[in-house]
């Protein structure tokens, strides 16, 4: 019997070094995104081995419905993209993109992350909020966009993540956060199960595969993109939205 319960409690252990305590696990640390919370730039690892990345971005004269224009209305072509980061953003394009819709589409994108030399081609699926976000609700002055990101070029994804934006009194605060390390295959829009998603999301895979250099360089761009995009979207949003007049007046 004592044999027995060694061997058991040897193989238990086993198992928890290879997967962790929360194998397979979905689970994505959300705490202190909200606005009631407090929240700084920062990477850490989750218990399952995924990194959370989040960025704040104060963004002054920017309000919560120019950002959510800028996703669903006005980027349209790389040259748009380019302007966002003209550093790191090389190309774009959409899949299943509806006019003034984000949800449902796909931003297909070339882009380099901080110092990494390597080229990214990375392809953003936009999902429903409460996907990430347990019993968010949206409103006036208060925005979140959610995707699903993954590899271009190979039907697979690896992260997850959430922009927040609130309106401020000077303007407006962005809450960038990445969950690096939610692994799925997918066909079309659809997650589906596979051999890779399994071994994926196991903890031994996210302490070999997932490094603390890449998830510093995301961190890096998420911070210059959303701070070039605070400079030139106010007045960007002004002048594309002014009243038009009417002849003759």
């Amino acid at each position: 019997m004592t044999k027995r319960i060694v061997l058991g409690v040897g193989a238990l252990a086993l198992v928890f070094a290879v997967f962790g305590w929360n194998p397979f696990a979905p689970y994505r640390d959300v705490s202190g995104v909200l606005k009631d919370a407090e929240f700084e730039n920062g990477i850490e690892r989750q218990a399952n081995g995924v990194y959370r990345v989040q960025a704040l971005t104060r963004m002054p004269d920017v309000k919560a419905e120019m950002v959510r224009w800028w996703f669903a209305d006005y980027m349209q072509t790389t040259q748009h993209y380019k302007r966002w980061h003209p550093q790191a953003h090389v190309w774009m394009d959409w899949e299943n993109k509806q006019p003034g819709e984000i949800i449902g589409a796909s931003h297909l994108v070339h882009e380099y992350l901080g110092s990494d030399p390597a080229l990214h081609k990375l392809r953003i699926q936009f999902v429903e909020p409460a996907d990430f976000l347990p019993g968010w609700t949206g409103g006036q002055g208060r925005l979140a966009i959610c995707a699903r990101a993954g590899l271009l070029e190979e039907p697979m994804n690896v992260t997850t993540m959430c922009h927040i934006v609130y309106d401020t009194e000077f303007g407006a605060e962005m809450r960038s956060v990445f969950w690096i390390g939610h692994v799925a295959k997918r066909d079309g829009n659809d997650e589906v199960f596979s051999l890779e998603g399994l071994a994926g999301n196991t903890w031994a895979a996210r302490r070999v595969l997932l490094d603390e250099h890449f998830a510093n360089n995301l961190l890096t761009h998420a911070i210059e993109e959303m701070g070039i995009l605070a400079e030139f979207l106010p007045e960007l949003y002004a002048a594309q939205n002014a009243p038009v007049e009417e002849a003759g007046e």
